[in-house]
């Protein structure tokens, strides 16, 4: 992992609880120390760790999440694919969204199915796959996903109004 990927990853796991608190204030968050040797900062122990030996699946989620929301997706998925627990759907919706938005598709479209078979309810994951098929042209198998958000969450929720807009969207071209 470059000093870069580092640095950012440092950054974003003492940011996080602000990102996860919807937090997004005018205020900049304080500065993270840098670490040395491929390590990272530990807000919660207030030292250098390294990368990988103290890293839950939460902060990694919240800081590859954050950076493929950022649309930095080559990190993100650097960050993800440490996680400890390959099978948290969390982990495989954002490995999905990244590579999905680095034009690998059917990468993405692997871990959006996977994520589904460990909770089938994930319906940001439906949302997210259905924008896949959109992208491969398949307006059918991107409805079918629609059919299931509405069958979980119905019209009223956020995934169900994105994905509609999307499907409206790409069929008035």
């Amino acid at each position: 992992m470059n000093a870069r990927l580092i640095t950012s990853l440092a950054f974003l796991l003492a940011a996080s609880p602000a990102f996860a608190a919807g937090g997004g204030g005018s205020s900049e968050p304080a500065p993270v120390p840098k670490c040395e040797g491929g390590k990272v900062w530990d807000k919660n122990r207030k030292k250098c760790v390294s990368k990988q030996s103290q890293l839950g699946n939460d902060s990694i989620y919240e800081t590859g999440r954050s950076l493929a929301m950022q649309g930095r997706y080559g990190e993100a998925i650097e960050i993800l694919s440490l996680a400890a627990d390959k099978s948290d759907p969390r982990i495989l919706n954002y490995l999905g969204y990244s590579h999905r938005k680095q034009g690998r598709v059917l990468v993405g479209l692997g871990y959006y199915e996977e994520a589904l078979r460990v909770d089938p309810d994930y319906t940001l994951v439906r949302e997210y796959m259905g924008e896949a098929h959109l992208q491969l042209g398949d307006v059918t198998a991107a409805r079918k996903q629609l059919a299931e958000i509405e069958k979980r969450c119905g019209k009223g929720c956020a995934e169900y109004a994105e994905l509609a807009r999307q499907i409206d969207a790409h069929v008035k071209g």
